[in-house]
This record gives C-alpha cells, structure tokens and sequence, in this order.
C-alpha cells in the first residue's frame, strides 16, 4: 500500500507540473495577427501588454503605414520614357510632409532586363505565353503582378498600384484603413449597367451587383496579404473576360479593369473611393477602329453635347481616344495627374475639339521616341492642370541623366 501511495502522488505531482507548464508556454507565446481586415477582439501586444495599434503609435515608426508604389510596364520606349519620368516625381515627394510613400518597383514584363535597371529599381516578370493576350497586352499585367507577389521581398504592407503615365504631384499618405483599400472612382466602369455579363465572373451568392466597386486596378492602395490573394482571381478573370465575345465586346480596353474590380469583390475587399486620388478626363468622347475591336460602353451613336458644343456622329466616329476639357482644370488636392489623353488648343487657349490644335500635348506623340528636353508651354488661358503637367514633364527630363538615349 505504501508503494502504491508514493507512486499516486508522484503521478499527481507531474501532472501538476505539466499542467503549469503548458499555462506558463501559452501565456507567452505570441498570438497570430490575421491580415488583412481588423478583428473583432483587441489583439494583445505579449511583450509590452498593450493592444498592437497602440504599441506601433510609440514605436520608432509611429503612424506609418507605408505602402510600395508598383508600376507595370513593357521595355518599349512608349512605357519607359514615361517611368523614368513618373520615377522622378515619386523621388521628389516620397520624403515628402504626411508621405507614406515606401518603396517602389518597375516590373517589368518583358522578361528580360533593359538599359534603366540601375536607374528605376526594377523586378523581371516573364510575360504571357505568346499569343495568350490576343493583342491586348494589358493582359500581361495581372500575370506580371501574380510573378512580383509571388517572388519579391516586399518590405511594406501595403501596395500602390500606378502605372507609368502617373505623375505624382504632393506627397501620397496611406488612404486605406479598417481593411479597405482606397482607389479612385472611374465614371465609365459601370458594374449595375452591365450587371447580366458581370454575373457570369460574380454569381449572385455573392451579393449584389454593388459590392463590384467602380475602380480599376490602379491608382489603388491595399493591403499586401490581400492583393496576394485578388491577383491570381484577376489574372484568372481577365484571361476569362477577353475569351468570352460577349464580355470582349461590352468592356473593350477596360475589360481588365472589370476584371480587377470583380476580383476584389470575390474575395470580399471593398475600397474606399477617393475621387481627389487623382485628375482623371471624366468626359471624353471615343471612336474606336476597327483594329481595337467595337466598345459599345464608351462610344456614342448620336450628337453628343459637350460644354454646350454639338458634335456630329461623323466628327465622333473620326475620334480616337482624344481628351477634352479636363472636368478638373485646378490640381487642388489631387495626388496624382493621369495623362491618358491627348489636348489640343489654339493659340489663344481654347480647345479644338476633335481637330490636332495648334499646340498639343499627347503622349502617343511619343510612342517611337522620348519627348524632346523644353517642350513649349500651353498658351495664355489654358487650365492650370495641362500647364502643371507639361512643367512636371519639362522638369523630370530637364534632371533625368541621359534623356533620350
């Protein structure tokens, strides 16, 4: 008995001891931080005691949440020139007052290396299989950042998405918060509009047709952790849009677009909208050729009033692709000037509507050559906006080493 006594409290005290053990290891250990999206108990910082956010406040980083500023692009000189200019304007405001501007990467999806690696940092994606982009090589882009995400070492937690004919104008602040990212609204992605070719990518289980935000993919500021998940979905529904006839044909050149806003609602990542994120042409008139292929949503089969100017289906169908007055002709807060159109004014300022003015500015002016150094300011009377960027431009390739060769 007396053995068999000793040998029950030797088995008690061990299973004691375990015990303590194990509250002693878990009450230590660190607990896992689900990302993206807060949760809905207070995470606990286990060395200091303190919830996490409140930690970071006083920490050596206090309130930053830096993003990395990421720029797809092709080796052709169209792209580049506009790179090595928006690379220069991210520089100037990246240290900038209220900046949360991190790093940056051009990646670029030519999949091999070119003569500005040393000049723009710059990460090597292989581009799609060939012919997998039946001519529309936007396609490359969600393929280019699936291989980026996949391989780089990211520092920051959070990405903003440009594109090279972005020219930052003030210091950028991180504008997601609460799991949400922040992108700007464009007026011509219309997801209730096309809500029956929509459904066929964001089944009705899903919710609404409103939880697709109006965004593309860029400018947009998310979280790393969430775009790792949105880009393989974006890569995988752009491909699927551009197979379909019917899709090809409502969406057109933003079909990517679509498919980035719908990949963001399939895995439940809204955004916040931010219409100061950047100046963007809200009414423009196209004609698209026959080479591009028809985009119902954006061309106009009648006379069309803008500014209280007529035009004819006939001065419409000569169009392509051409900027008229900027909706915003004052920078004001915006962050980012988006020259995706051409303008056109005569010498005393005003616009020609759908004819080549006497002083232009259109990048597609340069698709073969970098612009020239001191291009010619607008004229007396022409928005602050168009004055702004063509300063911008003068400026960067004023500075930039070697422009032009």
């Amino acid at each position: 008995m007396g053995c068999g006594n000793v040998f029950f409290t030797l088995i008690i005290t061990l299973s004691v001891a375990l015990i303590t053990y194990n509250i002693l290891i878990s009450a230590n250990a660190s607990l896992k931080q689900e990302l993206p999206g807060p949760s809905t108990s207070s995470i606990i910082d286990p060395i200091i005691q303190m919830p996490v956010e409140k930690s970071r406040k006083y920490g050596s980083n206090a309130e930053k949440r830096l993003f990395h500023t990421a720029v797809t692009a092709s080796d052709s000189v169209y792209n580049t020139w506009q790179c090595r200019v928006m690379y220069y304007w991210f520089k100037k405001h990246r240290n900038g007052p209220n900046s949360d501007m991190g790093g940056f990467t051009r990646i670029l999806h030519s999949g091999k290396p070119d003569n500005y690696m040393n000049e723009i940092p710059t990460f090597i994606a292989q581009p799609l299989p060939a012919g997998m982009d039946q001519g529309y090589i936007v396609l490359n882009r969600p393929w280019a950042f699936v291989q980026w995400l996949q391989k780089a070492d990211i520092k920051e937690d959070y990405i903003l998405m440009a594109e090279p004919d972005h020219i930052i104008v003030k210091p950028i602040p991180n504008l997601s918060k609460d799991g949400l990212g922040a992108a700007f609204p464009f007026f011509y992605i219309e997801p209730k509009k096309y809500e029956s070719v929509l459904r066929k990518y964001f089944p009705e289980e899903k919710g609404p047709i409103t939880n697709i935000d109006p965004i593309g993919n860029s400018p947009v500021i998310v979280g790393k952790d969430s775009l790792k998940k949105i880009a393989p979905t974006w890569m995988n529904v752009s491909l699927a849009m551009k197979k379909d006839p019917e899709t090809d044909k409502a969406f057109g050149w933003v079909l990517e677009m679509y498919a980035y806003a719908v990949s963001s609602a399939l895995h439940g990542v809204g955004n916040i909208l931010y219409k100061d994120f950047m100046i963007q042409a809200k009414r423009l008139l196209v004609g698209i050729s026959s080479s591009l292929g028809p985009t119902s949503a954006m061309l106009l089969r009648a006379k069309a009033k803008l500014n209280n100017l007529y035009l004819s289906v006939e001065q419409i169908g000569n169009l392509q692709l051409v900027c008229y007055p900027p909706w915003d002709t004052k920078i004001g807060n915006k962050f980012i000037i988006h020259y995706t159109y051409g303008c056109d004014y005569d010498l005393k300022g005003r616009l020609t509507y759908g004819k080549i003015g006497e002083w232009r500015f259109d990048k597609r002016s340069f698709d073969t050559e970098a612009p020239p150094r001191n291009l010619p300011l607008p004229p007396s009377g022409v928005p602050e906006s168009v004055v702004t960027l063509v300063k911008m431009v003068n400026e960067a390739t004023s500075n930039i080493p070697n422009w032009g060769s």
